[in-house]
């Protein structure tokens, strides 16, 4: 009996690559359901601002959404839909929206079972209080992308409704930015090339969430115009590299950022505000705020906190090498600093966490303590909380145990509070969202 050559042309090789299509899709979504899992059993499913809900009525099981995001597998398939599998690492980006051909994904806050706070802003950026602008982070986006282009054209807007406005050009500033991350920076170069009278505050650091970001990790961006500058061009990035393409643009058009200015207080006043920091006054026209969700880091409120080796996050593990280090906490941040000064050399480094368990991390995470633990290069302290520190030493509590360990180092990863309260007697109107847009 003849094959037909047709058959054998066109029939066989369309059987193949659809089995081989079923094959690798079966391995896919197995991969899928395994991240889902381990989500799930961390106790990991709450992402933190933005992010994608899935219509399984319009979802065909495309992978388009799959492909888009540019942080890695986030969304896989199950069961042919789309879904978050690893909810905790989505940061908004929004491409898989913007890349669903069936338009069967909306992007919104919270979840029903953890509302997220998020201030009133307009499309124009302006808060509830008329020259009070909100951009960034603080307002959901937390992409480096998003918080430039907000950024921008936050100021924009401030512009543009300053030179409607004629009244308040008698007080000494036409704006105060507070914050000196992405989209902090953004705004104050905007202003600086509209030859504004602008201060801006930074109670921490040059970069904000980049800045603080460990040493060498990956930051996912692309391109964002960066007012006197022009397009930054590349997708993927260093911190270092960034932080120091950021630090160059500083230089050369001379922006001055106003550190360690904490703001405590907005003050309406004629025409304006004043703007209340630990150290001086600012009295401005309009208010851009740029601050992170993070707002304040959440402290121990014990003695000897206050010490320079007390720190709150892990910004380079190799300047520990040789150290006794303690870390408290135990959220991923906890962990991965606790890994990374572990694996440095001569480095005496110990966990403490006040619960019996690291439910709340990602199983690799608690894979590679447990691996290191085992080899003696790290110590686990569970129901453990510190109760003083002093140049040399911490003294622990551990129930009804006292535990007293040298030490030259501690670093708190408890989170850090949100700025709503601060938000709100500011005036601001925020909203708790619940899995909304």
């Amino acid at each position: 009996m003849s094959v037909n050559p047709v058959f054998a042309v066109y029939i066989i090789p369309l059987v193949v690559i659809v089995f081989i299509y079923l094959l690798l899709g079966k391995r896919s979504e197995k991969r899928a359901i395994s991240v889902h899992s381990e989500a799930v059993e961390a106790k990991l499913t709450e992402p933190a601002s933005l992010h994608p809900i899935i219509d399984p009525a319009k979802c065909l099981a495309c992978g388009a959404c799959v492909s888009a995001c540019p942080e890695g597998r986030i969304l896989g398939l199950i069961q042919s839909k789309a879904a978050l599998i690893e909810p905790t690492r989505c940061i908004g980006h929004g491409a898989c929206a913007s890349a669903c051909p069936f338009d069967a994904i909306s992007l919104v806050f919270g979840t029903k079972k953890r509302g997220l706070d998020i201030p009133h802003v307009g499309p124009d950026f302006q808060t509830n209080i008329p020259g009070i602008f909100i951009a960034g982070e603080l307002g959901g986006m937390g992409l480096i992308r998003n918080a430039i282009e907000q950024g921008r054209q936050a100021m924009e807007n401030i512009v543009d409704g300053l030179k409607a406005d004629a009244n308040g050009r008698e007080l000494p500033l036409d704006v105060v930015v507070i914050g000196a991350g992405p989209a902090g920076f953004a705004a104050s170069l905007c202003a600086m090339q509209h030859k504004l009278r602008f201060a801006t505050l930074e109670q921490d650091s040059f970069g904000g969430t980049v800045a603080h970001f460990p040493r060498g990790k990956l930051v996912m961006t692309a391109p964002a115009i960066l007012p006197l500058y022009g397009k930054m061009n590349f997708r993927e990035t260093t911190k270092e590299a960034l932080l120091e393409l950021w630090y160059d643009v500083m230089e050369k058009t001379g922006l001055r950022i106003m550190y360690g200015e904490g703001v405590t207080k907005i003050m309406p006043v004629e025409n304006g505000f004043v703007v209340v920091t630990n150290s001086a006054r600012y009295t401005t026209r309009t208010v851009l705020m740029a601050i992170g969700r993070r707002g304040t880091p959440r402290k121990l409120d014990i003695p000897g906190e206050e010490q320079s080796k007390v720190l709150y996050r892990l910004i380079d593990a190799e300047q520990y090498k040789g150290q006794h280090v303690l870390i408290v906490g135990g959220g991923d941040s906890a962990l991965e600093a606790a890994i990374s000064i572990a694996q440095e050399a001569g480095t005496t480094t110990t966990i403490a966490y006040r619960s019996k368990a690291f439910s709340r991390a990602k199983l690799k995470n608690r894979q590679l303590i447990e691996k290191l633990q085992e080899a003696g290069d790290l110590q686990v302290l569970f129901e453990t909380t510190p109760q003083s520190i002093t140049l040399t030493e911490v003294v622990l509590q551990q129930k009804d145990e006292t535990i007293v360990l040298k030490n030259q180092a501690v670093i708190v990863c408890a989170g850090g509070i949100l700025p709503t309260g601060f938000l709100k007697e500011t005036g601001i109107d925020v909203e708790k969202k619940y899995g909304t847009a």
